[in-house]
């Protein structure tokens, strides 16, 4: 197929070129609306007991989809003329709006619940809606209706919340970020590719490639919300992961195809050779990056699914422009690929002479990689001590929810969560919903029974039901919070004291499934630490089966391109321990609060889905560099051995295996080790543009990739690869005999028809290329 591909380009380049720019448009026009079909939700496990008590509430109670919260703070007090006027206002207002299934508020409540709903100092009062719409639709009515009434007057203010609120400003300020994002990445990864290329012209082609794969995975994500939910943060993902693995699969065909220039090849068998050995290697790699993020789909909250989509989709288009306009481009550019080198005109004007090429054992790569192999083993313990200990600030996460405090502090959403946490004697989140969905014949008497019940577990202040509110097993007046029976069911608020996401939070909850449903009813619990507990348990349950599917994944493909069983199994290992770096600096940072958080407001927690995401990328984008790196490893290694003496045997058979071993290394680094650092500086700019977004743990997905894609390329890929290979030797190579005959029939190589050729050692041992010395 390559070999064909290939051959087209050099047949028709302008048709495939213009065939291609007119997908692009197509892709661009249909797909760059996509926000506005986005949510900002699903975090949550659609089928757990909190989600169950959630549709509950919504469809029997009529409380809404999402909460909208509204305070209105006046200097005189909430009794204040002003403050009443425009309280009512507010009010009427939002019942008059089609998309308020309920609202209570401070003025409209029974005056022991209004307590409840007004600030410790009497000031600020507060506004509870139930806004209907689903998680899509909700957000925006929930946008427009604050839009309506947040207007300050006659020295009131009015500032909008919850959790409506949030979804709605989470997703403005993400379509703001990803400009914000684009604006740094798209300019910084230009001068990094003219530094890499010289010209102009050859660096301008990745950036063309990642447009197509950007606005490609973008026209997907929009045909995927015609059925289902997707996240807007998977728009972060295709805009910066399009961008970098476009400019990693076109810089090594370029980097490829000028090696085989400088070896004299004819333009048009290199252009073949290219194909068939950088062409098969990028569609490998791309392959293995795909099925990695393709197991987020083994998880239930589509905020982890809509990353799969995004993932895969972005990999697939990026791939596919790479190996079909890149080839097209190169042959139509010709000579005026390397034009407007603006290098020349510095050497000129610096009196420098041209690059001239140089021994194999004078590149850096070459070089740094028989340093590494000379002192393989304290080399390699002390990077792995290293790695361990920037990891062990991940051995005390703690996880949670996320909610406003993951906005900036301008953004009201924030302000009122600030407002609710610090002058209310209640925080309504930590609040426990418990609903009894089958209620029919329940006596008023059993109800109150188990309300008692409830009211006896530890951190529990009071339970308002139906039939009261109960405070340490004893009714001491009528419910102070909305509770109710309808259509069968029932539901109870459950008040405490126990701060969320703590390990007395944890006890409580644990209690509170302890205590018996009334007349062994069944009950199923909602609120903030329910969801929590039962995403991370979404998570956690499904957490070992991603992993060993990622790992066979890994293995089998890495078997198919090396034959080997050892170079899978250390690949797995390394690719592993290069995110312990990552996983450590999220909780240091983003939980601990060092480092100022970076901005951020650090909650003493971190989003359970975020370090599950970080790794399904991170670790597939390791695999990017792993097949890069041993595919020309292998390539050497092969030449070496069917160039070599004939076979000895013994002792001199191991040590010339392990010679021709560690040439083949240094001399798969030589020529890889520069590609793969431009490439990954070029990856660690596109991620690290997502340190700029507002919202945080996009901020700290950012700084989690970025670190993950250093780390990988310098001291996983160029330290503890060679150190690893070295000491196995001839070893790295082994698979058992069957596994020997199936690779035998159904193994990758890394060469095609015009390509199938050995390498020859004593060539790659004298002169290179000066594009690889550049």
């Amino acid at each position: 197929m390559l070999h064909r591909i290939a051959q087209a380009a050099i047949a028709a380049p302008r048709r495939i070129l213009i065939g291609a720019a007119l997908v692009m448009v197509a892709a661009a026009i249909f797909g760059i609306p996509v926000a506005k079909s986005l949510s900002a939700g699903g975090f949550q496990d659609p089928n757990a007991e909190s989600s169950q008590a959630g549709r509950l509430l919504t469809d029997k109670f009529g409380q809404g989809d999402m909460q909208m919260l509204l305070t209105v703070t006046a200097p005189g007090g909430i009794k204040s003329p002003q403050a009443t006027r425009v309280a009512d206002d507010v009010l009427e207002r939002l019942k008059q709006s089609p998309h308020v299934a309920d609202v209570t508020s401070a003025w409209t409540v029974p005056p022991a619940a209004a307590a409840d709903l007004t600030s410790k100092d009497g000031t600020a009062g507060l506004i509870v809606a139930g806004i209907t719409g689903g998680e899509n639709d909700a957000q925006k009515y929930a946008s427009d209706l604050s839009d309506a009434v947040t207007q300050d007057r006659d020295g009131v203010t009015v500032r909008s919340g919850g959790l409506a609120i949030v979804n709605a400003q989470i997703t403005s300020q993400t379509e703001r970020d990803l400009l914000l994002m684009e604006s740094i990445a798209i300019p910084l990864s230009f001068l990094v590719l003219v530094w890499v290329f010289g010209g102009l012209v050859a660096a301008a082609l990745p950036m063309i490639v990642g447009g197509l794969a950007i606005v490609g995975s973008m026209s997907v994500l929009r045909l995927i919300t015609l059925g289902t939910d997707v996240s807007i943060f998977a728009l972060n993902l295709s805009t910066a992961l399009g961008l970098a693995l476009a400019i990693d699969y076109t810089l090594l065909i370029l980097s490829r195809y000028r090696d085989e220039l400088a070896e004299g090849v004819p333009r048009d068998k290199a252009l073949i050779r290219t194909m068939s050995t950088a062409g098969r290697t990028v569609l490998f790699s791309a392959t293995t990056v795909a099925l990695s993020m393709a197991a987020m789909l083994m998880f239930p909250m589509y905020f982890l699914k809509s990353f799969a989509y995004a993932g895969v989709a972005t990999v697939a288009f990026a791939a596919a422009a790479a190996v079909i306009v890149t080839p097209a481009a190169i042959w139509l550019l010709g000579d005026r690929l390397d034009g407007l080198d603006v290098r020349r005109p510095l050497r000129r004007l610096t009196r420098r002479a041209e690059p001239a090429p140089k021994p194999v054992d004078r590149i850096f790569w070459y070089r740094s990689t028989k340093a590494v192999m000379r002192n393989a083993i304290p080399i390699g313990l002390a990077v792995v001590v290293l790695l361990l200990a920037l990891g062990a600030p991940f051995l005390s996460v703690r996880w949670g929810f996320p909610d406003d405090r993951v906005l900036p502090s301008s953004a009201s959403a924030h302000q009122v969560g600030d407002q609710l946490r610090d002058d209310f004697a209640d925080d309504s989140s930590t609040a426990v919903t418990v609903v009894i969905p089958d209620a029919d014949g329940l006596s008023p008497a059993a109800l109150g029974r188990y309300a008692a019940d409830l009211s006896k577990v530890s951190d529990v202040t009071s339970v308002s039901a139906p039939v009261g509110t109960f405070v340490g097993g004893a009714r001491v007046g009528p419910p102070s919070a909305p509770t109710g029976v309808a259509d069968g069911s029932a539901f109870l608020t459950v008040d405490g004291t126990a701060p969320l996401f703590s390990d007395a939070s944890e006890a409580q909850l644990d209690e509170l499934h302890g205590v018996a449903g009334p007349d062994g009813r069944g009950v199923v619990l909602g609120g903030v630490a329910q969801i929590n507990r039962d995403s991370v348990e979404a998570i956690t349950t499904r957490l070992p089966w991603v992993l060993g599917l990622i790992a066979a994944i890994t293995f089998g493909l890495l078997f198919l391109l090396t034959g080997s069983v050892v170079l899978p199994l250390k690949a797995v290992l390394l690719n592993v321990l290069s995110l312990t770096a990552a996983f450590g600096a999220l909780v240091w940072i983003f939980q601990d609060g060092h480092l100022n958080a970076l901005g951020t407001t650090p909650t003493g927690t971190l989003v359970a889905n975020m370090p599950v995401l970080l790794f399904c990328i991170a670790f597939g984008l390791s695999m990017d560099y792993e097949v890069f790196l041993v595919a020309r490893i292998r390539e050497y290694w092969l030449g070496l051995r069917a160039n070599g003496d004939a076979t000895p045997s013994g002792l001199r058979a191991i040590h010339a295996a392990r010679a021709d071993n560690d040439e083949a290394v240094a001399l798969g680094l030589a020529r890889t080790g520069r590609v793969i650092t431009a490439a990954a500086l070029v990856m660690s700019i596109s991620f690290a543009a997502l340190i700029a977004a507002e919202v945080s743990f996009m901020r700290m997905f950012g700084v989690g990739l970025t670190l993950a894609v250093l780390v990988d390329a310098t001291l996983v890929r160029m330290v503890l690869v060679p150190a690893f290979m070295h000491v196995l030797g001839g070893w790295n190579w082994w698979a058992p005999k069957p596994l020997v005959w199936l690779h035998q029939r159904i193994g990758i190589r890394e060469s095609g028809p015009e390509a199938d050729h050995p390498v020859r050692p004593t060539t790659d041992r004298g002169m290179v290329a000066s594009a690889d010395n550049r």
